[in-house]
């Protein structure tokens, strides 16, 4: 989306959700302001997040965030947002696992 984020992910025992988000937020912006010639403030300093209950709660976040860029009406369909899971080229995935 060109204005915020959606993942979704489960932090690694030990890892807390701030933490990853502010790693995440200063690399993002670090690089996306050298990319882009800006400077000062990219992200906002708040974020929301939400506890994924069960299977069917993860099913229905995901289907969210894949149809999000379609109902934005930035494409047709979700696998035609190139950073989407939903599309073969993008740049989302599925992350190896916590060490045990």
């Amino acid at each position: 989306m060109p204005n915020h984020v959606h993942a979704l992910f489960t932090p690694c025992v030990g890892h807390a959700m701030f933490s990853i988000l502010q790693s995440w937020k200063s690399f993002t912006a670090k690089e996306a302001k050298k990319e882009l010639g800006l400077e000062g403030k990219f992200w906002q300093p708040e974020y929301f997040d939400r506890t994924i209950r069960n299977q069917r709660h993860f099913a229905i976040a995901h289907e969210y965030i894949e149809n999000n860029p379609v109902k934005a009406g930035l494409v047709a369909k979700p696998h035609d947002w190139p950073w989407s899971s939903a599309s073969s080229s993008g740049s989302a995935g599925i992350l190896p696992a916590c060490d045990s």
